[in-house]
């Protein structure tokens, strides 16, 4: 019995944490949320249930993990310059791991430590002070540009996937949208209609980082005398 115990145990650690949640990852950017399962991950790995078990409790810590190491990941590989090209490029990160992983916005606030939220904001706080905002206007900075790029990157992505999962068509649907708003009552709805046509061409990515710059600006203005 104590051979066995030793056996099971070498095969449990020859799993390692980073691999169950690297085929995380895979699964749901596969299937989404629903695709993440202990069978699944059981299948692809070739191991018994209980050799995950001995990584990780359950689906929400898995969940976590998996949130957590692709928003890490993502932040790491950006590199420090000025403070608005380095907050830039922090918004711009988020902006498309999660237009490439969906499921990471449902997923952000699953860690009971919100990890993946401080990926973000470290970096975010760090350039914050560096642009010299005074100690009393720090956190609604930060506040604001963290409400901006996790609101706007989130709802993106919830686009995009609504979009594939129904097989539509980016561009027909906002021919659809710019066509209906051409439409609408002039007196009642007059900016709606003159926008319209810009509905067709806009680009989500330029639209993003053109209110990373307003927000910037806005910072900018409160810098230390």
């Amino acid at each position: 019995m104590v051979k066995r115990a030793h056996r099971t145990q070498r095969r449990e650690e020859s799993l390692s944490r980073d691999r169950i949640i690297d085929v995380s990852i895979e699964l749901l950017d596969g299937s989404g949320e629903g695709g993440l399962t202990f069978r699944a991950l059981s299948e692809r790995l070739a191991t018994g249930a209980g050799a995950i078990y001995w990584h990780v409790a359950n689906k929400s810590e898995l969940l976590a993990a998996a949130c957590d190491a692709v928003v890490a990941r993502t932040m790491n590989e950006i590199v420090a310059t000025t403070p608005e090209a380095t907050i830039r490029a922090v918004a711009l990160g988020f902006f498309d791991v999660i237009d490439e992983h969906p499921w990471v916005g449902s997923a952000l606030t699953s860690s009971p430590e919100l990890s993946p939220i401080v990926h973000i904001l470290e970096p975010l706080g760090r350039q914050i002070r560096a642009l010299g905002v005074p100690d009393k206007q720090e956190w609604a900075a930060v506040g604001a540009l963290m409400a901006y790029i996790l609101g706007v990157s989130r709802q993106n992505a919830a686009n995009g996937e609504f979009a594939r999962t129904r097989g539509l068509d980016r561009s027909d649907f906002l021919e659809a949208v710019s066509t209906a708003w051409s439409q609408l009552d002039p007196k009642a709805y007059p900016f709606a209609r003159s926008v319209a046509r810009k509905i067709r061409d806009h680009d989500d990515r330029e639209d993003y980082i053109a209110g990373i710059d307003l927000i910037l600006a806005g910072i900018k203005s409160l810098r230390r005398r």
